[in-house]
């Protein structure tokens, strides 16, 4: 599988293509689902541009993504740097369950966050799938020894190693660590270290993903000039 990842914690202003508002969100989930991407993850934005976990919010941006294309599965984040008290986080991904046809398929959730485990029941107890971040080899230990949450969809191993030299490095130590898991491996990198860690998932068969949260260049350096441009040069890569 190849996920597009839409925005990410980039401010509005890091790319003049960047999606933040849930119309250009759905724009470009429409303009990649063109391309053969079946899984989008994004991460739904307040008025003022800042980052949200409000079910408000969280389920306009859902609902119009899902409005342009029907079959994608929807990702949004959970991130405790958006809502610091692990009960607030509980409280929205429960009110998630409520939104209908902005209810997100899937959410992720940080192995390393305070409460993580709690948050993982919350989305099972609402139907929605989680995506569980694991960002280091300690994080990998972390999630052997509590073991992989019911309702988890896949596991996210994520280098975030930027030096392009040592990434893909960096991103096969946590899949060690994480030996067999019962659920799917996504593995990615971020900047510099993206395209070499999305080259080493190519090259194995291995899940990965792409997009404006993860880096605004191509292959080659260049400025891309939308999330479509990452995802057709990710896909000439796999060819």
């Amino acid at each position: 599988m190849l996920q597009a990842v839409l925005n990410g914690s980039r401010p509005a202003d890091a790319h003049p293509a960047l999606p933040v508002i849930a119309r250009h969100l759905a724009r470009d989930a429409r303009s990649v689902a063109e391309l053969g991407i079946t899984a989008v993850h994004v991460h739904p934005r307040a008025p003022d541009g800042q980052e949200t976990l409000d079910p408000i919010y969280v389920g306009d941006t859902v609902a119009a993504i899902r409005a342009q294309v029907p079959g994608m599965e929807i990702g949004v984040t959970t991130g405790r740097w958006i809502q610091p008290d692990p009960r607030k986080r509980i409280e929205a991904v429960y009110a998630w369950g409520h939104l209908g046809v902005g209810k997100p398929d899937v959410c992720s959730v940080n192995v390393h966050e305070k409460g993580w485990i709690d948050v993982c029941a919350a989305a099972r107890a609402v139907g929605i799938g989680v995506e569980l971040g694991v960002w280091t080899s300690g994080d990998a230990v972390t999630l052997r020894n509590n073991g992989v949450p019911q309702g988890t969809t896949r596991v996210l191993a994520e280098s975030t190693v930027s030096d392009p030299e040592t990434a893909v490095a960096e991103g096969v130590r946590i899949l060690r660590a994480l030996g067999t898991l019962p659920v799917p491996v996504l593995i990615h990198g971020e900047e510099t270290g993206a395209w070499p860690v999305l080259e080493y998932a190519m090259r194995m068969g291995i899940d990965t993903r792409i997009g404006f949260e993860d880096v605004l260049v191509t292959p080659r350096g260049w400025l891309a000039t939308g999330n479509d441009h990452l995802v057709s040069e990710a896909l000439r890569i796999r060819v």
